[in-house]
């Protein structure tokens, strides 16, 4: 534990917009004694092989997740959900490095009741794929085409949402068909949105 991780020595290497963000954000995390990895290309922090928080950067700002931040108190709201559809994790946005300074016992203290949660096994209660709206131009795409509707319901759970969530998005009519029509065939391969 506390021991920097090679691989993310090299990531470091590389950062250049939020290069000195990531150092603090590491140094803090590390003083937690949580195990450095390098996951999913980021920085990635485990107890006992158990997720706990990771890295990332975006164009406006970097940022800390949690992957089971919505389990976190947040006494001082400032976990954000990315986006409606994430159902577990949260962040906690940065744009320089005095913001992250001027947290440090905060940051610590979720990081903390973050590994407790983990410790006690507690679980973010996931919404089903049946929990989603399907929109109508799928849905009726489904309808017509049992091939489909079979195959659709033969994806992970997760590659169903992600076809249900970009379907959605879309917010006419003529555009949600024809995302439908564009990765029907997909579908039929057994193949998720990103594959």
């Amino acid at each position: 534990m506390n021991t920097k991780n090679p691989k993310v020595d090299v990531f470091l290497g590389k950062t250049q917009k939020w290069d000195k963000e990531f150092k603090k954000l590491r140094t803090i995390i590390l003083e937690c004694r949580l195990t450095e990895e390098y996951k999913w290309m980021h920085p990635c922090y485990t107890y006992q092989g158990k997720n706990i928080v990771l890295i990332h950067g975006f164009k406006e700002y970097c940022a800390i997740l949690f992957f089971k931040g919505a389990l976190l108190k947040d006494t001082k709201g400032i976990l954000i959900q990315q986006t409606k559809n994430v159902q577990a994790a949260r962040q906690i946005r940065f744009t320089n490095v005095r913001e992250i300074v001027k947290i440090k016992s905060i940051l610590k203290r979720y990081i903390y009741e973050a590994i407790e949660v983990e410790k006690t096994g507690l679980k973010v209660k996931m919404k089903k794929t049946s929990d989603f709206k399907i929109p109508v131009e799928f849905q009726n795409k489904l309808d017509k085409t049992p091939a489909l509707k079979t195959a659709f319901y033969a994806l992970t759970p997760g590659r169903q949402r992600a076809y249900i969530f970009y379907f959605s998005q879309a917010k006419q009519s003529k555009t949600r068909e024809s995302r439908v029509k564009k990765y029907s065939q997909q579908i039929l391969n057994g193949k998720g949105l990103n594959d």
